[in-house]
């Protein structure tokens, strides 16, 4: 049995813009209403035909889906740079508390509570990366990239130096700064590895000029390596006039031990769901918080927490480069944040990032395959040689192991990079050891075949990105 559901004739959200740009004229741009338009033709339809269900065949369908789903409660995840770790249920439980449930526009005196526990976590965040202020805002790490493009700018043209378009991308960074530079209207100036896989110190210094806005740093950087000339990077970059970023994706093998701040860097994201383990993936949300040196602190977007006599309110800096997300960012995650931070302490966290360091090494010691480039930190970059590095991911799930990141970097042919994070005892490193090992001896009929005991078997991905099918409905395999 199915239902009958008929549409409205007017609708106000999924509508593209270009759709109704013909009718946006600068004329009337101020006085149309999307709410007040119908829908084109072509975008309608008479009915839609719908599922009749019981509630038991609702509730075990979606147990069923839950369980062909792979997440941080089933295994680990080895994807190295997204740092995907398990989120510790106490954290979930803390913001469900009533006070977590709080309106968002709320008066500043009647959320206090609310607004010391952003304030300190502000606080520790600043202790952490080293930097003078924090703001909570970015709900990502890509918008907290671009929340820190856009403090470089207003920096720059504040001092009536708006000529610096350049930003300095070495190709061993995150893999989403360029595309937060060029957001921000930056031109890209990528600049090779050395050797020993780290910032090429010649090819910085053939870069920089006067036109160099800052230089975009990942500290261990892609391939695990720790940059061992940053104070000299940070020099090079800052007699320039330009300034220094962090990205943090990989602050996770840092953290208690060394800071960027003190490394020279004057501004940084925090990823939140990988270092202080908030969740990660499914479309989120996430938060990436920026913190700055004290030259910066004027350009942080609005409003950030401050500490007064009576008590805590918000407070718009001078500078501003207004608000880059609503009310105080995602209010939940940060509670998450803020209760890990606590709950590990000083000695946690410290303890925390040696672990990922120890647990990177041990698999790293364990696998076959070649890792190019070491000492490495919290992940590692492996090759795997003349067998296809995708086919060699597909595979491993018929052994239970979540895939690497693969073929990238582009620095190391045929790319795994691989981070098991400090969540996995030996047990699981050693199975995950295994898994690799054996992949390694299978010839190519059989990874290309790959995987073989998944629900979902080998895909052609091109026409699945391209030709997407999205139906509740069977779909015959043979049509």
């Amino acid at each position: 049995m199915t239902d009958s559901f008929t549409p409205p004739h007017h609708q106000t959200k999924w509508i593209s813009q270009s759709v109704y740009e013909p009718l946006l004229s600068e004329k009337n741009l101020t006085t149309v209403f999307l709410e007040d338009m119908p829908l084109p033709p072509h975008l309608t339809r008479e009915s839609l035909t719908l599922p009749s269900l019981s509630e038991p065949e609702i509730a075990r369908h979606y147990t069923r889906l839950s369980q062909m789903t792979y997440g941080v409660d089933s295994g680990p995840y080895l994807l190295g740079s997204c740092t995907m770790k398990y989120n510790p249920k106490f954290t979930e439980d803390l913001a469900t508390l009533p006070g977590c449930n709080i309106h968002p526009d709320r008066n500043p005196h009647t959320i206090q509570g609310t607004l010391e526990v952003l304030y300190t976590l502000q606080e520790h965040l600043s202790t952490i990366g080293g930097m003078d202020a924090v703001t909570l805002q970015p709900p990502a790490g890509a918008s907290g990239e671009l929340t820190g493009i856009l403090i470089i700018r207003a920096f720059h043209e504040s001092r009536g130096d708006s000529s610096r378009n350049e930003i300095i991308i070495p190709e061993s960074a995150h893999g989403t700064n360029p595309a937060s530079a060029a957001m921000g209207g930056y031109n890209i100036i990528e600049i090779p590895s050395n050797d020993e896989g780290r910032v090429n110190i010649d090819a910085l210094q053939a870069a920089l000029s006067e036109k160099t806005a800052a230089l975009m740093l990942t500290n261990p950087n892609t391939l695990g390596l720790f940059e061992s000339e940053i104070e000299l990077i940070a020099s090079m970059v800052h007699k320039q006039g330009g300034l220094l970023y962090y990205d943090g994706a990989n602050l996770n093998a840092l953290v208690g031990r060394s800071r960027p701040g003190d490394m020279g860097f004057d501004i940084m994201h925090y990823n939140v769901h990988k270092t202080f383990a908030t969740p990660h993936g499914g479309g989120g949300p996430g938060a990436g918080p920026v913190g700055v040196v004290s030259k910066l602190k004027t350009f942080l977007p609005a409003p950030i927490v401050i500490k007064t006599e009576v008590g805590f309110d918000f407070f718009t800096p001078k500078n501003t480069i207004g608000k880059v997300h609503g009310f105080h960012g995602n209010w939940l995650c940060l509670v998450k944040a803020l209760g890990y931070i606590l709950r590990l302490g000083g000695t946690g966290l410290r303890d925390a990032s040696a672990t990922a360091v120890l647990n990177a090494n041990y698999l790293g010691s364990k696998i076959k395959y070649e890792i190019p480039f070491r000492p490495f930190y919290h992940e590692f970059v492996a090759s795997s040689g003349d067998q296809d590095a995708a086919d060699v991911a597909k595979r491993l799930l018929d052994y239970g192991v979540h895939p690497p990141t693969t073929k990238w970097p582009l620095i190391v042919h045929q790319a795994l990079l691989v981070e098991p994070t400090e969540s996995e005892n030996k047990t699981t490193l050693d199975k995950i050891a295994s898994a690799f090992n054996a992949v390694a001896k299978e010839d190519s009929s059989v990874l290309k075949s790959a995987p073989l005991s998944t629900t979902a078997g080998k895909i052609d991905q091109t026409t699945a990105a391209r030709s997407p099918i999205f139906s509740w409905h069977s779909i015959d395999p043979s049509s």
